[in-house]
């Protein structure tokens, strides 16, 4: 007992001084309107880290900072060339995979947070990324969404920023994360992770309102709402086009 109460007599001042940190964090906007010109926004996140005593001279504060777009199904399809052309062969359902995910840290990931915190918060690309399980016939399950975060990468909807976050006197911290024009509207979860020695100490979180404004968000709507009119105005929009372009045609050849 007195061995439990000794041990229990050492840990209490780190626990303690993990709790005293908290995050003071700041957002260049937390709005976002998608329009018809939207070419894609950055949103620069800056903050202070708030603490009741000096921070600990051998365990260096790191930070990582994560937005992550609303989760959603889908369906990833693999390829194969057979008989000269290319068909698609297996499918794996995803349950859940982002449609925006970037992380940017202050160093090296694998250096600044253990493997048990990245799983516990699902920090990482891939622990953002969830299914259930496979069809028996498909043994590298892994590939499907290793393929669907390369091809997500190469858009610019997920994004693996190392370095990126630079910290000073190990209080205050910022960073920029670029998003691009293909978003889709939802709330985009913003975190902070507070480390030190690999660990876990603090966490914040803040939402990104990215919305559709003005005719985009009228024709949006009217899609989901009234499809039979978006069908029949978008039908009477492709008549007039093709109208207009054939008379200025009529017009050009007489002149």
């Amino acid at each position: 007992m007195r061995r439990l109460l000794a041990l229990f007599l050492v840990l209490l001042p780190f626990t303690a001084a993990d709790a005293g940190e908290e995050v003071v964090l700041g957002l260049s906007q937390n709005r976002v309107a998608i329009t018809a010109n939207f070419d894609g926004s950055e949103i620069l996140i800056f903050g202070a880290v708030k603490r009741d005593s000096p921070p600990p001279a051998n365990q260096p504060l790191d930070v990582i900072v994560t937005i992550e777009g609303p989760s959603l199904p889908v369906t990833v399809r693999r390829k194969e060339k057979r008989y000269g052309i290319w068909i698609n062969t297996d499918a794996l359902e995803i349950d859940s995979a982002p449609v925006f995910y970037a992380v940017a840290t202050s160093g090296p990931f694998n250096e600044i947070i253990s493997d048990s915190d990245d799983l516990r918060h699902h920090v990482s690309i891939p622990r953002s990324i969830r299914f259930v399980g496979a069809p028996g016939h498909i043994m590298d399950a892994d590939t499907f969404s290793e393929a669907l975060i390369r091809i997500r990468s190469k858009n610019g909807l997920y994004q693996f920023l190392e370095n990126a976050i630079s910290v000073d006197q190990q209080t205050l911290f910022r960073t920029s994360i670029a998003l691009p024009s293909n978003l889709t509207e939802g709330d985009y979860k913003t975190r902070v992770f507070l480390l030190r020695d690999r660990d876990v100490v603090a966490d914040y979180e803040a939402v990104i309102n990215v919305r559709k404004v003005g005719l985009e968000r009228f024709l949006f709507n009217l899609s989901r709402e009234q499809p039979v009119i978006y069908g029949l105005l978008s039908l009477a929009i492709a008549i007039a086009a093709g109208w207009g372009a054939s008379a200025a045609f009529r017009i050009f050849r007489r002149a």
